[in-house]
């Protein structure tokens, strides 16, 4: 694995504002003193139910949100710090795959003017230029050049989704966020665009952080595992350790609720139990204290860190290395 950091926050914070009753405000963490790297050529997936905070990480890896707190860094620059020049000239080497296809490309352009834009843009190319690089990437994800003539709306929503993959691909990105792009679509299709993901990676270089909630999905594509819950992370781990590792207890009923495919042994099926505590009502000791079949005083009253070598990483104070 290529050891150049493409893109990494550090200690980052993340507060939103909401209203009660009588229209108080009161603020809650979305995340919580969050460190995370991507390597050139590396596969990173966010995992966890919904609400852990690993689309708002996204975000901020995206700078489509600024943390309260900690930094975030594009290519060893430190974002607070970047001059407008250099932020535009290297803005165009990280993009994103959104879930709704739909809602992320313009339904009053056709599909060459949704693909040219951005390479006009970024790169100042003519429209035949623009036409042509619009040409090589619908190619490269697998669709024919009628495709340049229609809406959105005229397009199924594999296709869609293909046309969304194209326009990140436009302007030669190194690091593409995607987050849940797979989970609109029917069964078929989510594999034919994993499959085509996994071939961009090799033929591009490309490195992706993928946001899913789903485990065979993050088995199937990830280089590393980050596993998060309610803001924190709470296991991180390459995927070649998978079954070497003893889990964090969260890992274990996200295992539970969705057994690993290869498996030869896999666990017996079951839901996960409990909800996620309130982001609200934030209380001391592990997040994951109030579910944990493990826990005991300790875990009530401190938070865990996250702690391990450079395969493995765990918060939890039942987990011990040599």
């Amino acid at each position: 694995m290529n050891e150049e950091i493409l893109a990494e926050v550090k200690g980052v914070y993340k507060a939103y504002k909401v209203r009660t009753h009588f229209f108080k405000k009161i603020s809650f963490y979305a995340l919580l003193d969050v460190s995370l790297k991507v390597r050139k050529g590396e596969v990173v997936v966010l995992l966890g139910e919904s609400g852990c905070g690993k689309t708002t990480l996204g975000k901020i890896f995206l700078d489509l949100e600024k943390p309260d707190k900690g930094d975030v860094f594009w290519f060893s620059y430190n974002l607070k710090s970047l001059d407008k020049r250099l932020y535009k000239e290297i803005r165009p080497k990280i993009q994103a795959l959104f879930q709704d296809s739909f809602a992320s490309l313009n339904p009053r352009f056709k599909v060459k003017e949704i693909l040219s834009e951005p390479y006009i843009m970024n790169f100042r190319g003519s429209k035949k230029e623009a036409l042509e690089k619009a040409l090589e990437v619908l190619c490269q994800v697998g669709l024919s050049e009628e495709i340049l003539e229609r809406y959105p709306h005229q397009l199924s929503g594999g296709q869609r989704q293909r046309v969304a993959l194209a326009r990140a691909l436009i302007t030669q990105p190194q690091l593409i966020v995607l987050d849940e792009p797979t989970s609109a679509l029917d069964m078929t299709i989510q594999s034919q665009i994993l499959t085509l993901l996994k071939r961009l990676k090799e033929i591009k270089g490309l490195s992706y952080l993928l946001i899913t909630h789903s485990l065979p999905t993050a088995l199937e594509m990830a280089d590393r595992i980050v596993v998060m819950y309610l803001g924190r992370i709470l296991e991180s781990f390459k995927k070649e350790v998978f079954r070497r590792i003893d889990h964090h207890p969260y890992t274990k009923m996200l295992l539970r609720a969705f057994p690993d495919p290869f498996s030869e042994n896999p666990p017996e099926v079951s839901t996960i139990k409990g909800e996620p505590a309130s982001l609200l009502q934030r209380k001391e000791g592990c997040e994951f204290y109030p579910r944990c079949p493990e826990a005991d005083s300790l875990c009530s009253k401190e938070r865990p860190t996250l702690r391990g070598n450079n395969e493995y990483q765990v918060s939890c104070f039942k987990r011990h290395f040599n």
